[in-house]
């Protein structure tokens, strides 16, 4: 009778879990994957150690403005006066602990993933040199903004095609010295920001770098195909560009006037970490920062899937953007890099403990601004105690 007992057990248990397995088998099948990734190699992450010896210097900075701004992505400043954009859609100027609204380049309402498109994003932030400022909004285009009117003039409208191609993610941005040419990434073609997830898993090679040109009005593609273009920074010869390819951990030196132009060659591979913003540093260098690494030894995500496509899209038929970002572990890395892409010195903050989601370090009288693209504060560090 026992042995009747427990086939009947067995029988009923394989039954059910048969009824509930059958269904989500069923759906992962039919269930259309939101992405079509490519199979990409990534080199066997370097080492963490000399220059990228992981250490908690980062978790020294303070916040500034806690809870009362959000997704301070990039900053620039004036003399003492600082500015910066918002998940709201706001560009703000912060004299000292005074938060003022410059202006909001898309319209209300603002704050949910649907709202992004219209109410805009603002990203990368550069002070031009007439005193007016020049912001990439990741959907609404390129602005030049008077920062004491808040009057805003649209020199790149977003979403239009240029060169077969819509812009459809404008990141960052750097102006020449007399403020004629503007340089800017566009990070994808087919994913927006508020998709960013999808693009870095996808890992297409659709995006790209462009020149405005502010008296001609022309509007140039300078180079094609990059994986994820992020941060952008001019050279001081103005010959050519440091572009962050964040999808493939390294940042490539494009060249945009002069013999080379348009030409392409690495400045630094195989990082650590997956880079974003580019700032000057005053030592020469280039500040770079890092919110996901690539633990070596450890266990890298995305180097792992990179090679899985199949494995990516199972992921995005079960999960959502905003839950899958709750399994990537946090990790802020702030690098400086010289001439040939050598690292001299490198700020983390293991686990994002205090500068959580790091977008950008912006230089100035000592100190270092970090930027971030989703936490509700600016962090500073002191560059004289580390």
């Amino acid at each position: 009778v026992s042995t009747y007992s427990g086939k009947v057990f067995q029988v009923t248990l394989l039954s059910l879990g048969g009824f509930l397995l059958l269904p989500l088998l069923v759906i992962i099948l039919i269930l259309e994957s939101p992405i079509h990734p490519e199979v990409f190699s990534l080199k066997e992450p370097p080492l963490m150690k000399g220059c990228w010896e992981p250490n908690l210097k980062l978790r020294e900075a303070q916040r500034l403005y806690e809870d009362q701004i959000l997704g301070p992505e990039s900053i620039a400043n004036m003399g003492d006066v600082f500015f910066t954009g918002t998940a709201d859609g706001k560009l703000l100027k912060l004299i000292g602990r005074r938060i003022v609204t410059v202006t909001t380049l898309g319209r209300p309402p603002c704050g949910s993933r649907e709202d992004e498109p219209t109410c805009g994003r603002p990203l990368g932030i550069r002070v031009g040199p007439n005193g007016t400022l020049f912001v990439a909004d990741a959907y609404l285009g390129v602005f030049e903004v008077n920062p004491t009117t808040g009057e805003a003039t649209r020199l790149v409208s977003g979403g239009q095609v240029v060169s077969g191609r819509k812009l459809s993610f404008i990141n960052d941005l750097t102006v020449t010295q007399d403020g004629r040419k503007v340089y800017f990434t566009d990070s994808s073609s087919r994913w927006q920001r508020r998709d960013y997830l999808h693009l870095i898993m996808e890992a297409t090679a659709d995006g790209r770098v462009l020149e405005y040109d502010t008296e001609t009005k022309e509007l140039t593609v300078i180079m094609e195909n990059l994986r994820f273009p992020n941060g952008i920074q001019l050279l001081p010869d103005e010959e050519s560009v440091l572009v962050a390819e964040t999808t493939m951990a390294r940042i490539r030196r494009v060249h945009v006037a002069g013999l080379n132009k348009g030409g392409m060659d690495t400045f630094v591979d195989n990082l650590p970490g997956f880079p974003d913003n580019i700032r000057p540093s005053s030592s020469g260098g280039y500040w770079v920062t890092m919110s996901a690494v690539r633990p070596n030894p450890g266990f890298s995500m995305l180097d792992f899937l990179s090679q899985r496509p199949w494995v990516k899209k199972f992921i995005f038929k079960l999960f959502s953007q905003e839950v899958l970002m709750k399994f990537v572990p946090r990790y802020s890395l702030v690098a400086e890099l010289h001439d040939g892409g050598v690292c001299t010195r490198s700020f983390h903050d293991p686990a994002g403990l205090v500068a959580a989601y790091v977008s950008e370090a912006h230089e100035h009288d000592g100190n270092l601004y970090i930027g971030s693209f989703r936490s509700p504060y600016i962090a500073v560090l002191d560059l004289h105690r580390v």
